[in-house]
Formats: structure tokens, C-alpha cells, sequence
């Protein structure tokens, strides 16, 4: 059973916490994990590159000279690809570069990702994130005290407190058990959970 170690609101060790095996104790599969990656930078991309084919390039409506008799080339269009300033020929257009991945696939990659952070002793949970109003100071003293940087923050439920509190320390993410996904797990390098969320992820993952 994977263990991590546990933290009160101030960053004080109370001790370890087992994490649930089926969460975080598998054989990571890294092959899943590097299709997942791709499938989520592949879905970033805005696709809104274009290129204007013959038929939308301006002008070109006249023939540039007579067909024969000029001893150059015969030409229908300055539009042509051949000519500077035509259309571009099989030249990008908008599209999208999503595409899907079987869901079996997805899950397996999100279990792999965590317990890879597992097996790395990456994994920190705090018993419960105390703050009554947003406090970047008080976020950055915790994750000194623990020892991180750059963490990914777990919450149980979406949390707009913590959130305030992380989003200006450079590198720190806050996410909720929902909205947990494989390239942010892979681009942190320690995972800061509290106990609720901990518990969520079982339910919802294992």
C-alpha cells in the first residue's frame, strides 16, 4: 500500500497517510501517459492557420498574354501557383487536431500518471486547506514548510479561495479531483492533495 506523508494546514507533519492502492499503487503504463499527452497538446492547438487557394487569391482575371506568338510561356492567370503572389497548393487550412483515445486507455493513463508521483515520493496531502480569504502568502509559507515547488494543487471541489491564493506563485497549479488530468500531473513535480480529495479521486477512479 503507497503511503505519503501528512500535513496539518500550517505544514506541520502529523504523520503518513495510506493512498489508495488501485489510485496509486498500479504499474505505471507510460505508453498510455504519452498518448495521453499528446491527445491533450494535440487539442490545444487553435488550427487557425489558412492559405488562399487559386480560386480566392485577387486579380487574375485576364489572361496575361496572348496564348501564342510571344515565345514565353503560354499563362492563363497570375493567380496560377507558378506565379508570385498565386494561390498555394494543398496549403493549410482551418481544422481541428483533436482526436479521441478509448476511454479504458484515458483512465489507465491517469492512474499511471499518479502513481508514477507516487513511487517518486511526490505525493503530499494536507488534512484541510484552512483559508478564510485568498492569501498568496500564506499558500507559499505552506508549500515551503512542506517542501514543494511548482506543486499541483488537488482540492475535493472546485475551491475559488485556494485558487486566488495559488495563482500568482510561479508554477503552481490548483485543480479539483474532477478536473485532474494527465499532462498537468506529468508537467508538476510533487502533487499536493488534501484528505478529501484523496478519498474522492477513490471514488471516482478506482
Amino acid at each position: 500500500m503507497p503511503k505519503a506523508p501528512l500535513f496539518d494546514a500550517k505544514g506541520n507533519r502529523l504523520g503518513e497517510v495510506e493512498l489508495p492502492e488501485a489510485v496509486f499503487g498500479i504499474e505505471p503504463n507510460t505508453h498510455a501517459v504519452h498518448q495521453a499527452v499528446k491527445l491533450q497538446l494535440a487539442s490545444r492547438r487553435s488550427g487557425t492557420h489558412s492559405t488562399k487557394t487559386i480560386s480566392e487569391v485577387r486579380g487574375g482575371g485576364r489572361k496575361p498574354w496572348r496564348q501564342k506568338g510571344t515565345g514565353r510561356a503560354r499563362h492563363g492567370s497570375r493567380r496560377s501557383p507558378i506565379w508570385v503572389g498565386g494561390g498555394v497548393v494543398f496549403g493549410p487550412k482551418p481544422r481541428k487536431y483533436g482526436y479521441t483515445i478509448p476511454k479504458k486507455v484515458r483512465r489507465l493513463a491517469l492512474l499511471s500518471a499518479l502513481s508514477a508521483r507516487a513511487q517518486e515520493d511526490a505525493v503530499y496531502v494536507i488534512d484541510a486547506i484552512a483559508l478564510s480569504e485568498p492569501s498568496t502568502k500564506s499558500m507559499a509559507a505552506l508549500f515551503q514548510k512542506i517542501g514543494v515547488a511548482k506543486p499541483l494543487v488537488v482540492t475535493e471541489l472546485q475551491n475559488e479561495v485556494v485558487e486566488k491564493s495559488t495563482r500568482n506563485i510561479p508554477g503552481a497549479t490548483v485543480l479539483h479531483v474532477d478536473g485532474l488530468n494527465v499532462y498537468d500531473i506529468v508537467n508538476h513535480p510533487a502533487l499536493v492533495l488534501t484528505r478529501e480529495a484523496v478519498l474522492r479521486a477513490e471514488e471516482a477512479l478506482a
